[in-house]
């Protein structure tokens, strides 16, 4: 009888035998060997093979060179050599390589050099509409060409992705493959709250350097916030003498620097936000009277947003605006906008006659403190705002981007859309979420959802791409590095990598290989220093 026969299957790493679930030995998910992360648009891989050996291996710079470039060169070389999961001395040399080897059909002899074509001069900064796409063949002489110093920083991480070690780990080894790369969208960013908790120095290093793992290339840096104010202004020093948790929890001028020219040499843009009119309340240990009193039951009970008509904030936000963009280089500046406590307003007696004087309602209040901020900017930078700022009416340039992070997000994305305006996606990507896994995050496309809502394929292109945000309140020094990462590198590939698998099948989770794939990646930022969470179950990594 049917019932007596033994059923089983294969699912999730585990037997289901006679109503039981048996463990299997292994990792839940057996890693890829030398796939990259994230995906490349096109990417054509052999079963043949090269061996690399540091002491026969070139690098040959053929046209334009900077030092961006050769600063990327030595990077990347280093990782080849030493962060592969054995150290340099257990590979064998060229003359002493393994029987095994030398029978393999597939071994096509040594990887001999690396020559990088740059066709253009390289440029300062990374921007918003930088060029990242880049062409990657990898044979006995391997080539990398791109038009710009952004797409060859891009190119050579995943020349260092494709490398692995042989199963006898005796050899390094790499396939000969040929790669066409570009991402989908042009902002992939990362936000990081500093304020909640302090993050230190090394820690927003690391962070820039998982990113550049990742092909992210915008660091979103909420530095400020109610609970603590650690940007160490020079115009403005009180606020962080006042604002910080302790003094040592401060960035100085130094330590941006430093930030911005480390993401800088990752093709990284450093994108500051200082969110008004709410958020605000660590400002008011230093400058208490910018902040609108709370009442109840005619009694004052706290501070809450910005006080809208107060001039004198309006000049020390233009002040200290002008300081913060003569430090960050990017041309993009975050006011916020977003969670104002509109019944502080309602409750406040001066503020209530202002309002019934000049007909407004506390919404309209929380407009014209917008409307008021973004014009203290510089006529060269383009605000960025959250959603609830479009919401309120306020009238917004075309260059401006809204960044959408709230519920009934495919609704909103279209109306912002459809009045001529430009669209950061955030809603899916909230890494402060407890219990979510990466695999949480992969399947969410912004244009993919507002294209099955519309069928209009006008609207996707100003959706400019999306921020993952790590928000600070449960993350601290101690943890945040694997709270973000490998989570982020589902919200990475999504913004980088080619759609049409997800769009062809409906698939609602991520493809069976991305679980295979996102291990042997998590491990490799183990290897380079960043302490990423398992992914999906048991698994182990060798560094």
């Amino acid at each position: 009888m049917l019932r007596y026969f033994v059923v089983f299957y294969v699912l999730f790493g585990s037997l289901f035998v006679e109503g039981m679930w048996l463990a299997q030995p292994g990792p839940k998910y057996p890693p890829t060997k030398g796939e990259v992360w994230p995906k490349p648009q096109i990417e054509v891989k052999e079963k043949t093979f090269y061996i690399f050996n540091p002491s026969q291996f070139k690098v040959k710079i053929l046209d334009q060179t900077c030092a961006i470039l050769t600063d990327a060169i030595a990077r990347y070389s280093y990782i080849i050599e030493n962060k592969l999961g054995a150290k340099t001395r257990d590979i064998e040399p060229l003359t002493l390589l393994s029987l095994s080897t030398n029978n393999d059909t597939y071994f096509k002899g040594h990887l001999n050099e690396l020559q990088i074509t740059l066709t253009s001069p390289c440029e300062e900064y990374p921007y918003l509409d930088m060029d990242e796409s880049y062409n990657l063949t990898v044979s006995s002489s391997a080539k990398l060409i791109s038009s710009s110093i952004w797409g060859a920083v891009r190119g050579l991480e995943t020349f260092a992705q494709l490398f692995y070690l042989s199963d006898d780990r005796n050899e390094i080894q790499v396939n000969e493959t040929v790669i066409f790369d570009f991402p989908r969208y042009k902002h992939r960013g990362l936000l990081l709250d500093t304020s909640r908790h302090f993050i230190t120095l090394p820690n927003i290093l690391k962070t820039l350097d998982a990113m550049a793992m990742n092909k992210m290339n915008v660091f979103h840096w909420h530095i400020v916030d109610d609970q603590s104010f650690p940007y160490q202004s020079e115009r403005f020093p009180e606020l962080s003498e006042r604002g910080a948790y302790d003094p040592s929890m401060i960035y100085t001028k130094a330590d941006i620097e430093r930030v911005i020219e480390h993401a800088r040499n990752r093709g990284i843009r450093v994108i500051p936000e200082f969110d008004v009119p709410g958020h605000t309340g660590s400002w008011g240990n230093a400058y208490g009277g910018m902040l609108t009193e709370c009442y109840e039951n005619g009694q004052v009970i706290g501070f809450g947003p910005m006080d809208p008509t107060r001039n004198t904030t309006y000049k020390l936000l233009r002040d200290l605006f002008k300081e913060v963009q003569n430090l960050f280089p990017d041309t993009y500046f975050h006011v916020g906008g977003d969670e104002v406590e509109l019944e502080c307003w309602r409750s406040n007696p001066k503020l209530i006659e202002y309002m019934k004087v000049n007909n407004l309602t506390a919404s309209d209040l929380h407009a014209l403190f917008m409307r008021n901020v973004i014009p203290l900017l510089a006529k060269t930078t383009m605000p960025i705002v959250w959603q609830e700022v479009y919401d309120e009416g306020v009238s917004l340039s075309r260059v401006t981007l809204v960044q959408v992070w709230k519920y009934n997000w495919i609704t909103e994305m279209i109306n912002v859309l459809r009045t001529g305006h430009r669209v950061l996606f955030s809603s899916s990507w909230y890494l402060d979420a407890l219990g979510s896994e990466w695999k949480d995050y992969y399947a969410a496309d912004p244009r993919q959802m507002v294209f099955d809502v519309t069928g209009n394929e006008t609207l996707l292109a100003d959706i400019v791409g999306g921020e993952a945000c790590m928000w600070g309140e449960m993350a601290d020094d101690r943890n945040v590095i694997n709270r973000v990462w490998p989570r982020a590198s589902a919200v990475a590939e999504r913004l980088w990598s080619y759609q049409d698998s997800m769009r062809r099948y409906k698939l609602s989770r991520a493809p069976s290989e991305a679980y295979h794939r996102i291990e042997e990646h998590a491990c490799r930022m183990i290897r380079r220093g960043i302490d990423a969470q398992p992914p999906s179950g048991p698994g182990f990594c060798v560094v």
